[in-house]
């Protein structure tokens, strides 16, 4: 089954507007083309998104969750497979979330790339959880008391990172903090102010790695507003499917080749941002059948 066919189905028996988000990484460069196809759909009383994204930049997810909100009153996240990162924080701005058997949600613990020379070896990015928990794993591990630990943890840390690097941690989970509730509250109104603050501490600090693959059952458990639909499901996996074949440099037929790292379509027509090794990326008018 194509997208177009998808996306006409799931208008048909959800009775809404349907939008398909497919992207390897959220960036800023995505809000003119989705802007664009926003405008040709115009206001809806409900926007139903097929979601699918394997991370990006937090403030990307942001603004792409607020422009889908001045689109329509009520929107939903139909996520059939992957919604990680990035992705999982677009999808706290939802009215309700249908996520599929297989749909993937991840932790939001900030991170950032290490820089690294040549002769140099170590993880390639670090997570603010990492540095947090390093005074509590001196205790648990080595039996330290936890004010001693507290106080070696700082020292080390300053001694092999950059002050400004720790301090960029701290203003990226407040940030990351912030916009959780901010997204959350476009739909959890009134009094929910200790909700939406564990919701957020949850996904930032209650996961042992960034890639921890929470499932539709773990984000019930959160609080979030989760459905199981199973005629949607059906629907929505083979846009997931296609997605897969399209997006990213494993869809690839040679090394030599361009590739589409993300789309928007919609029953009005398509945007695709086309890439290579050399060239950073450029939207075009995308025919899908």
């Amino acid at each position: 089954m194509t997208i177009q066919k998808c996306i006409e189905e799931i208008e048909s028996s959800r009775q809404s507007q349907v939008l398909v988000f497919g992207s390897s990484q959220l960036e800023i460069d995505m809000l003119p083309p989705l802007y664009e196809a926003l405008s040709q759909m115009g206001q809806c009383r409900q926007l139903d998104v097929v979601f699918y994204s394997r991370g990006g930049i937090i403030n990307a997810a942001r603004r792409i969750a607020l422009l889908l909100r001045e689109f329509s009153e009520r929107v939903c996240f139909l996520v059939p497979h992957y919604c990680e990162s990035a992705g999982t924080v677009a999808a706290l701005s939802a009215d309700e979330i249908i996520a599929g058997p297989l749909a993937i949600f991840s932790p939001i613990d900030p991170l950032l790339s290490a820089a690294r020379g040549g002769g140099e070896s170590g993880p390639l990015a670090m997570s603010a959880q990492d540095l947090r928990l390093f005074g509590q794993m001196s205790v648990d591990w080595f039996g330290l008391e936890p004010q001693e630990a507290k106080t070696r943890a700082l020292a080390v840390l300053c001694d092999n990172i950059f002050p400004s690097t720790l301090t960029s941690f701290y203003r990226s989970t407040l940030e990351v903090q912030d916009i959780c509730a901010e997204l959350l509250s476009l739909h959890m109104r009134g009094d929910c102010e200790a909700q939406k603050k564990s919701i957020a501490e949850k996904l930032i600090f209650d996961f042992h790695s960034h890639t921890f693959a929470l499932t539709r059952a773990d984000l019930t458990a959160l609080g979030l507003p989760v459905k199981i639909d199973r005629k949607i499901e059906n629907m929505m996996w083979p846009v997931a499917r296609e997605l897969r074949g399209i997006i990213g440099p494993g869809a690839r037929e040679s090394l030599n080749d361009d590739w589409i790292d993300a789309i928007v379509a919609t029953r009005h027509g398509a945007y695709a941002r086309r890439r290579s090794e050399d060239f950073p990326g450029r939207w075009q008018d995308w025919e899908h059948d």
